[in-house]
């Protein structure tokens, strides 16, 4: 009876063996976190109603402040305030998201947020 041919690599089949790809991946993990630190430490800024409502975030999606013109205040409006507020916020957060893509996208090769 003939023998059978293994094919199987060295390694387990990875390229400088599965020792290497453990380190490779043990960079890429520490370049994550230290990537993700910075993105706290970073802001960004979002405004509605032509500026009358200002609200800035951390990369880490944490709300710094908001701010509101007093000007908005002598109408009392409060339907009209909520709604800038919701805006300005829902903004920040889509750029928490952007700033998110552009700093970690590289690193994590296309995997999602």
């Amino acid at each position: 009876m003939a023998k059978k041919k293994s094919f199987q690599r060295r390694g387990g089949g990875f390229p400088g063996g599965q020792g290497g790809m453990m380190q490779q991946l043990q960079r890429l993990q520490a370049q994550l976190a230290e990537a993700q630190e910075k993105l706290e430490e970073e802001t960004v800024e979002a405004t509605a109603g032509g500026g009358a409502v200002k609200v800035v975030m951390t990369g880490g999606q944490k709300c710094v402040s908001v701010e509101i013109d007093p000007a908005l205040m002598e109408d009392a409006d409060v339907e009209m305030l909520q709604d800038l507020v919701l805006t300005a916020v829902n903004k920040a957060l889509d750029a928490t998201r952007t700033l998110t893509e552009e700093r970690l996208g590289p690193l994590a090769g296309g995997l999602p947020f």
